[in-house]
């Protein structure tokens, strides 16, 4: 099993590979070549044999190698990450649209998006966050992004469609839905 952690570690590691800091200066232990080479990886199991996914691998303490595709996607889809967002806010929302009944305004489409949450497999998933990732100016949280594929099931999935649709500010309010419920009424 993967554990909850992981999320934390994968962007700690996405910040330790960084050819830069934060702030602009040198980072000594930067990896340029083992991110461009994720980044070219076509398919996971490319990814699965670079040596910047299994220094990924390691440093989240998993033994099965079972867990290699899923860490390999998220190391693959990480390397295409350049910056964090300021302030965080969640990455389906931000590629959403601004307005549920304004789809257009969307930086990710609305027929590219259900193309992220309809990809079955690995291979799927890397081509369809990649494509997100670039579309979203290559910012996204590191964090956030690592959890969602580590741990990508179901449950997520709804999740993102609910942030990306904004449905939390279009749902009307308890006493909104009353109202409406009593004006129904004839």
């Amino acid at each position: 099993m993967i554990p909850q952690a992981s999320a934390s570690v994968a962007a700690q590691w996405w910040r330790q590979i960084q050819p830069t800091f934060e702030d602009g200066t040198r980072n000594p232990q930067g990896d340029r070549a083992g991110l461009a080479r994720l980044r070219r990886c076509a398919t996971v199991a490319d990814a699965m044999q670079e040596p910047a996914t299994i220094a990924l691998f390691r440093m989240l303490g998993l033994r099965n190698p079972d867990y290699l595709p899923r860490v390999a996607l998220t190391a693959a889809v990480l390397a295409s990450v350049r910056k964090e967002p300021r302030p965080f806010i969640r990455f389906a929302r931000a590629i959403g649209p601004k307005n549920p009944s304004e789809p257009e305004t969307a930086v990710v489409k609305p027929l590219r998006f259900r193309r992220l949450m309809e990809a079955d497999t690995v291979d799927e998933r890397l081509t369809a966050f990649r494509r997100t990732v670039t579309l979203a100016d290559r910012t996204a949280s590191p964090r956030e992004l690592a959890g969602a594929l580590l741990f990508w099931t179901e449950k997520q999935r709804q999740r993102w469609i609910f942030d990306y649709w904004n449905a939390a500010d279009s749902a009307p309010t308890q006493g909104e839905a009353q109202t409406d419920n009593a004006s129904s009424t004839p």
